[in-house]
C-alpha cells in the first residue's frame, strides 16, 4: 500500500535543493530563473570546491560540500540529483528517509535493481520520485507524440534511432567518475539515455533487444559505440545507432518512424528539426511543423523549463508526474537489456522479470 504524499505547497514558493553543480546543473539553474515566482534554490551542495563557488555565486543559494550535511540542514521540499548517475540511488534513498521529494537526472541508476530500490524508497517515505525527461517537452517530439498517439502513422513498422555524437578523451579525462561502469555507464546508458526513453515512449512496449557495444577509441572502462536491434510487442522493428567518435562534433540525434499511412524524421543535433512529415490524412498539427523545429547547439535541448513547470503543478497538487520512478524504469529495463545482451551474445525479452 502506498503512503499517502505530503499535502500540496500552495502558500509559498516551492524550495529546491540540487546537488552536483556541473554541466548539467546550469540547465536547472536556469529553469529555476524562469519559475522564480514559484520555485526557490536554497541549497546547492558539490565535493568539487570551485564548482560550488561558482553556483553559490551564481544562485546565492547556500553552499555545502558534503550532501548529507545539505538534506540534514535546508528546509527544501525537494533534492535535484545532477550528480554522477551510480549516486543516484544512495542519494535517493537518503533523501527518502529525510522527507524530501527527489528529482534525478538520467539515467536514475545503473544497474536494475537500484532503481528498483529507490522507487521502493521513495513509495515508503510517502515522497515523489521524479526522473528527469526533458527531451519530451520539445515542440518537435510533442507533434511526433501526438501523431502517434492520434494514429497517423496506421501501423508502425520501423523505426531508427541514430545518436551521433562526439565526446574526446578530454571529456571523459575531465572528472574520473566518467566512462566508469560504477557511476557513469556507457554511451547507451549516459548520452543516449534521453533516445532509449523515446523507444517506450513513443512507439510503447518493448518486446526483446539484442545489441553489439565497443569500446573503439577512448581509454574508458564503458562503450563509446553501440548498436541495438529492436522488436516492439506490436510487430514493429528498429535500430539504435550510437557513436560518441563522430568528427570532429556533434552531428546527429534523431528519430525516423515509417508506417502504413505515414512517415516523419525529427532529427538534427539533438531531435530539434522536423525533417520529413508526410501522411495520408491532413491534420491541424501540420501546420505547426515549420515553427516547432529550432537551432540548438547544445544536446540538451530546451525542455528543462518544462519539465519543471509539470514538476511544480504536482507539488501544488495541480498534475499528476510526467515522468515518476516508474516511468524511469522502463527506459532503465531496456538499457538495462542492451548491455546484457551485449555480455551474453543473446536476444534479450522484456520484461527483465515477471
Amino acid at each position: 500500500m502506498l503512503n499517502q504524499y505530503k499535502p500540496p505547497v500552495t502558500d509559498r514558493r516551492i524550495r529546491f535543493a540540487l546537488a552536483g553543480c556541473g554541466r548539467i546543473a546550469r540547465s536547472h539553474f536556469e529553469a529555476m530563473r524562469q519559475h522564480e515566482a514559484s520555485a526557490e534554490l536554497v541549497g546547492v551542495c558539490d565535493i568539487d570546491p570551485a564548482a560550488l563557488g561558482n553556483a553559490e555565486k551564481l544562485t546565492g543559494a547556500r553552499p555545502f560540500s558534503r550532501y548529507e550535511d545539505m538534506i540534514a540542514n535546508v528546509d527544501a521540499d525537494v533534492v535535484v540529483l545532477a550528480t554522477p548517475s551510480g549516486l543516484h540511488p544512495r542519494q535517493t534513498i537518503q533523501a527518502a528517509e529525510a522527507g524530501l521529494n527527489v528529482m534525478t537526472e538520467k539515467p536514475m541508476a545503473t544497474h536494475w535493481h537500484d532503481g528498483q530500490r529507490m522507487v521502493d524508497a521513495c513509495d515508503q517515505a510517502g515522497v515523489r520520485l521524479f526522473v528527469v525527461k526533458q527531451n519530451r517537452r520539445n515542440a518537435t517530439l510533442q507533434l511526433l507524440k501526438r501523431a502517434v498517439e492520434r494514429k497517423r502513422f496506421g501501423r508502425i513498422y520501423m523505426v531508427t534511432v541514430n545518436v551521433f555524437w562526439c565526446r574526446p578523451q578530454e571529456y571523459y579525462d575531465s572528472a574520473r567518475w566518467r566512462g566508469t561502469w560504477e557511476f557513469d555507464g556507457g554511451a547507451f546508458m549516459n548520452q543516449a539515455s534521453h533516445y532509449i526513453d523515446l523507444l517506450d515512449w513513443l512507439i510503447g512496449p518493448v518486446e526483446s533487444v539484442h545489441a553489439y557495444t565497443a569500446t573503439l577509441a577512448r581509454n574508458i572502462q564503458v562503450e563509446d559505440t553501440g548498436v541495438m536491434n529492436v522488436k516492439w510487442r506490436t510487430g514493429a522493428l528498429g535500430t539504435v545507432a550510437v557513436t560518441m567518435l563522430t568528427y570532429p562534433r556533434n552531428l546527429e540525434g534523431s528519430i525516423t518512424i515509417i508506417g502504413e499511412k505515414g512517415t516523419a524524421r525529427v532529427g538534427g543535433v539533438a531531435v530539434n528539426e522536423i525533417q520529413h512529415w508526410e501522411f495520408a490524412e491532413a491534420d491541424e498539427d501540420d501546420a505547426k511543423v515549420k515553427d516547432a523545429s529550432y537551432l540548438t547547439t547544445s544536446v540538451y535541448g530546451f525542455g528543462h523549463p518544462l519539465y519543471y513547470d509539470n514538476v511544480l503543478r504536482v507539488l501544488r497538487g495541480e498534475a499528476e508526474p510526467e515522468t515518476d520512478g516508474r516511468e524511469g524504469l522502463r527506459s532503465l529495463e531496456i538499457l538495462i537489456a542492451a548491455y546484457l545482451s551485449a555480455r551474453d551474445g543473446r536476444r534479450v525479452c522484456l520484461p527483465l522479470e515477471h
